[in-house]
């Protein structure tokens, strides 16, 4: 039987880790700046965690792997994203107490969501996302997406912009959804059937349907500014005029909603302009949600904002632009076995090696010297110790150091301090502190 990955999933393999890594070290350098500590919660969460009330939402209604536990009645789901585990941890864990709000977090890990795959949308996904909790502020605001818009552009992204709303506090969000649901009665008949679910739960979520979205109804329809009261107007103003004053570029889209019901306020979406991210160009997306840690039982007024982006979405992103992160480095020691009565004394020293600090490898499959020596070439060893009947009956190695094509006959004993002094010396600088006065053979009388 042949056994293949399931349907919109992907196997992250060893030669694709280094441009990952490098990423999501990226990502959390940034956070380190900013001051958003890590959080890390479960992959799976009761259901009503993510399905709440009303919501109207793709993700809840068609998307979720909910279960339930044999011979239980505990209905459970995959997360399908961050922020709702993340508020009730938050909750839960009563961090709104803490008294220098806000709590600034960020996470990363897999998503699960049964949608169609396609360019950049798998059902198995990584995501990295920032929270700010417990205080409404458009400084907040606006810090996440500096924060954002900062990340993109270190990695070099040029073809972006940010596209921002506000969907305005609940009253102004009353006054727009009866507004819309007025005008949208005489064309519900016209509109998809999941529109006609959005009528009825939010019918905010219309105006992001993607199959109705050029329907001349829709273009028609009544903008979210034009009912914004005087509160809401202000926070969203005080926002645009902190991106101004910083010169972070931005639009105003009055159609953009989010695709997730909990918003209220600002929202955002930075979205790439390269024709090589096809229809899915939204690279990163988030917003203000007043209403998610009362639902979670926590304070009532306190607020939140956050984004998150898919890993595959931005490493497409960053393809798109010829933007290539960091490969593998090659390792520090390849140690070369010659004659098979020192294979024991090999591997000893190998782990003296890993021990001391230095990425190492060895064969093990009993390869000529040919073989090994390409299999040293292949890792980009910096250093290849050659271990053969002399070296093993005399207690020494055999060191030839790539870069300078050098090689030298070292005690086995001395092999560790001669390594740092060959990266004090300049050959290698990511290790050891270079020691006055060392007495490996190579450097005996010399200091």
């Amino acid at each position: 039987m042949t056994y293949q990955i399931p349907r919109g999933t992907a196997d992250l393999l060893p030669e694709q880790s280094p441009a990952w890594q490098s990423l999501e070290q990226h990502l959390k350098d940034f956070c380190y700046l900013y001051d958003f500590r890590e959080i890390r919660t479960p992959i799976f969460e009761h259901t009503n965690v993510f399905k709440r009330e009303n919501d109207s939402s793709d993700m809840v209604n068609k998307e979720m792997y909910t279960f339930t536990l044999p011979g239980s009645k505990t209905s459970l789901t995959i997360r399908p994203e961050g922020t709702a585990g993340v508020v009730r941890s938050f909750v839960e864990n009563k961090l709104y107490a803490d008294p220098d709000l806000p709590m600034k977090l960020y996470y990363l890990g897999p998503m699960a969501r049964h949608e169609r795959p396609q360019k950049g949308r798998l059902r198995i996904f990584n995501q990295f996302g920032v929270e700010s909790l417990g205080v409404k502020s458009p400084y907040a605001d606006a810090e996440v997406m500096v924060l954002a818009y900062s990340i993109l552009k270190s990695l070099g992204l040029s073809d972006i912009r940010i596209l921002l709303n506000t969907l305005g506090d609940d009253e102004s969000r009353a006054a727009y959804r009866a507004a819309l649901k007025d005008y949208f009665a005489p064309y519900v008949g016209e509109l998809c059937a999941d529109c006609k679910r959005r009528y009825e739960q939010n019918p905010l979520r219309i105006l992001d349907c993607k199959v109705d979205h050029d329907k001349e109804c829709m273009q028609q329809a009544p903008r979210m500014s034009d009912y914004l009261n005087d509160e809401s107007r202000e926070y969203f103003r005080t926002v645009c005029e902190i991106l101004d004053r910083l010169e972070i570029p931005y639009q105003v889209e009055d159609d953009l909603v989010r695709g997730l019901d909990y918003y209220t306020h600002t929202v955002f979406e930075i979205v790439s302009e390269n024709r090589e991210m096809g229809a899915q160009s939204t690279v990163l997306a988030g917003g203000r949600y007043d209403n998610l840690i009362p639902y979670f039982g926590g304070p009532e007024g306190m607020s939140g904002i956050g984004w998150a982006l898919g890993l595959e979405r931005l490493l497409i992103a960053l393809q798109a632009e010829g933007i290539t992160l960091e490969d593998a480095a090659g390792v520090d020691c390849y140690v070369m076995v010659l004659d098979e009565k020192a294979r024991m004394y090999a591997f000893e020293l190998l782990t003296q090696l890993r021990a001391a600090g230095y990425q190492s490898e060895m064969d093990f499959q009993g390869r000529g010297f040919k073989g090994q020596f390409k299999a040293a070439d292949r890792a980009h060893a910096k250093h290849v110790l050659i271990i053969g009947g002399r070296e093993f009956e005399e207690g020494v190695v055999t060191v030839k150091t790539t870069e300078t094509r050098t090689q030298e006959t070292v005690a086995a004993a001395d092999l560790v301090a001669y390594l740092d002094c060959l990266d004090a010396d300049g050959v290698d600088h990511h290790h050891h502190d270079h020691e006055e006065g060392c007495q490996c053979e190579a450097c005996r009388g010399e200091h």
